[in-house]
């Protein structure tokens, strides 16, 4: 597999178009948080991941831990923190996006089968992480963070990855150690939608996660990375009152940006391998 670094990739991205049969008129996004008409999210789900999709609408499916499948209209499919399995099911991402800080969050041995694996370390630790695909529907780029490591620091060990699709700018926060610096918050930008780890200690505490939550005014919070119920309970709880809290026991949800909450939302998936519809 060959990885470009940024500066060449966004060379031939100037001077060629999508060629893939995929490839699609992305709806442009910049990566801020837009409340719609609608007056609250009505696109909570107990659909099969095989059901097709409206025009301009994502679907995200909580996995596993902090795994998420990501599908689009045009039938791209993404894979956050991949492991290597996400089910009993015959389905190849076009994509995985990977963080090393535990073997919960990546593999050593991703399917060859996989068109582009993206290690949010790099191809070798600390060098060629910044990463930049455009796939025409959906463009993934990274911001990297440090990570603890072994009583010390692994610089650039971790990736915060953002999809841009359907308008949305959609991050996942990987196995996020420290707050992100002022350099980092504005090359994420605004998120209209965030997967964010509240385990409140292998990751960041619950008061420095909340803050960062609260700088990145996103429209839509998704909780992963929770240890059971009581861990989920005190996120969700310290956040009422600046988020309203849905939870209807899905494992997905769909979203547009029409159907953005007028007021900021927790909403709560439930993680649940994928399977074949009965």
């Amino acid at each position: 597999m060959i990885h470009l670094t940024l500066p060449f990739v966004l060379t031939v991205t100037a001077l060629l178009a999508p060629t893939t049969a995929q490839a699609q008129d992305r709806i442009p996004s910049h990566c801020i948080a837009v409340a719609e008409s609608a007056p609250g999210l009505e696109y909570l789900h107990l659909a099969s991941f095989r059901d097709p999709l409206p025009m301009d609408t994502v679907r995200l499916s909580y996995v596993a831990h902090a795994s998420f499948l990501l599908q689009t209209s045009g039938g791209l499919n993404a894979v956050t923190d991949f492991t290597g399995f996400i089910g009993n099911v015959d389905l190849i991402p076009d994509v995985v996006t990977m963080n090393h800080a535990h073997s919960t969050h990546w593999t050593a041995n991703p399917d060859p089968a996989i068109p582009h694996v993206l290690r949010g370390w790099g191809a070798e630790f600390g060098e060629g992480v910044e990463h930049y695909l455009d796939l025409g529907e959906m463009l993934i780029r990274n911001v990297p963070t440090d990570i603890r490591s072994f009583g010390g620091v692994e610089e650039r060990g971790n990736s915060i990855f953002i999809f841009e699709v359907a308008g949305l700018c959609i991050g996942h926060l990987g196995h996020l150690h420290h707050e992100p610096d002022p350099m980092q918050y504005a090359a994420i930008g605004r998120l209209d939608v965030v997967m964010a780890p509240v385990d409140g200690g292998l990751t960041l505490d619950l008061e420095t996660m909340m803050r960062v939550i609260g700088r990145l005014r996103s429209s839509v919070v998704i909780p992963m990375h929770w240890f059971g119920e009581a861990t989920l309970a005190r996120f969700v709880d310290g956040m009422r009152g600046e988020f309203a809290v849905m939870e209807q026991g899905a494992h997905s949800i769909e979203l547009s940006l029409a159907s953005l909450p007028r007021q900021p939302t927790i909403v709560v998936l439930r993680p649940q391998l994928l399977r074949e519809a009965d």
